[in-house]
């Protein structure tokens, strides 16, 4: 299938859309035809799918080029945008149909009021061994473990995100005060360069950036807070608005099982979806075939899900538990 890309404005514009839908009631996706589809094919149904532009996403395109979502009836088109939140306000209004992101993000926004139903699980870090994200640190910082964070600065990519919370649970795991952390914004491309000036104290980073980071003899691994918070911890999910959802049934079932056997295949040969990296996200391709990829599964980790929601009303992400349930296609 032919691979369609196209970009959505997803800045600060947007990010804002997203806080005022999520504050004022809950909007819904439209039926019908999907804003920006691609060539219409015979017998197959137009669905535009919001991605990020990062390794993970990588296993959509793969359904796309091994025919999956085709054999399921539907025409994908991809729309690139900025981050997990920039889509949330995309899919509301129906500018995509579904989308793929942090499920944290999804939470809050149900949380606010922003009507968004989860339809499978994609991706999560992996329960033992080398996970695909990590803290990072000077060697010489005296930093051990994450209770050595106490009265530090972490660099993470945004806060309230999947970055504080698990290292806030970590530290505490490790006994230490979660409160006393410190955190700062910083682009993952720029982290490892503050953290050898002395600009922050420790860096939350997901792969190429973890495995090249710690090619460096100066600095060490302080340990996967993911693993350590909720051993499995999905870190993406797809999503659609609870008004598409409910007007079209049949598009989510098909999309649903389109993604569990696409995930179902990227998990059994990830090195076939390594080797869309170079063209995907313009990755070299040495280090594409090098680089650790999260676990792919379509089942809804609906247990792990549950465990973040109650890790977020701790820390104060959320007003209330998320219920997983109600916000999960059945």
């Amino acid at each position: 299938m032919k691979r369609h890309i196209s970009k959505v404005l997803a800045g600060g514009a947007i990010v804002a859309l997203a806080l005022t839908g999520c504050g004022s009631g809950s909007p819904s996706g439209s039926g019908g035809s999907p804003a920006g589809s691609g060539a219409a094919k015979e017998g197959l149904t137009d669905v535009t799918v919001g991605i990020l532009s990062i390794a993970p996403s990588a296993a959509v395109q793969y359904g796309i080029d091994e025919g999956i979502f085709e054999k399921h009836g539907l025409n994908v088109e991809l729309q690139t945008g900025q981050g997990g939140a920039a889509m949330l306000p995309a899919v509301s209004t129906g500018t995509m149909n579904f989308a793929v992101g942090n499920p944290l993000s999804v939470m809050t926004a149900v949380d606010k009021g922003l009507d968004m139903k989860i339809v499978s699980g994609y991706s999560a870090s992996h329960a033992e061994g080398e996970d695909a994200n990590g803290v990072v640190a000077r060697k010489d910082s005296g930093i051990e473990n994450f209770a050595d964070l106490e009265g530090k600065t972490t660099s993470v990519n945004a806060v309230k995100t999947q970055g504080d919370l698990t290292i806030m649970e970590s530290a505490e795991i490790d006994g230490g005060d979660p409160s006393a952390l410190k955190f700062n914004e910083m682009p993952f491309p720029d982290m490892e360069a503050q953290l050898e000036r002395g600009n922050t104290d420790a860096i939350w980073i997901p792969e190429p950036f973890l495995s090249r980071a710690l090619a460096n003899d100066e600095y060490k691994l302080v340990g996967y807070p993911n693993q350590k918070a909720i051993p499995g911890m999905p870190t993406m999910v797809t999503f659609t608005s609870g008004g598409f959802a409910e007007e079209n049934p049949e598009i989510v079932a098909d999309f649903k099982a389109a993604v569990t056997e696409t995930l179902a295949a990227a998990e059994e040969d990830p090195d076939a979806v390594r080797a869309i990296l170079p063209e995907f996200m313009g990755m070299d391709a040495a280090v594409a075939e090098k680089l650790k990829m999260e676990a792919f599964n379509g089942e809804v980790p609906a247990e792990q899900l549950q465990k973040m929601g109650e890790l977020m009303l701790k820390y104060e992400f959320v007003d209330k538990a998320p219920d997983v349930a109600a916000m999960t296609v059945q």
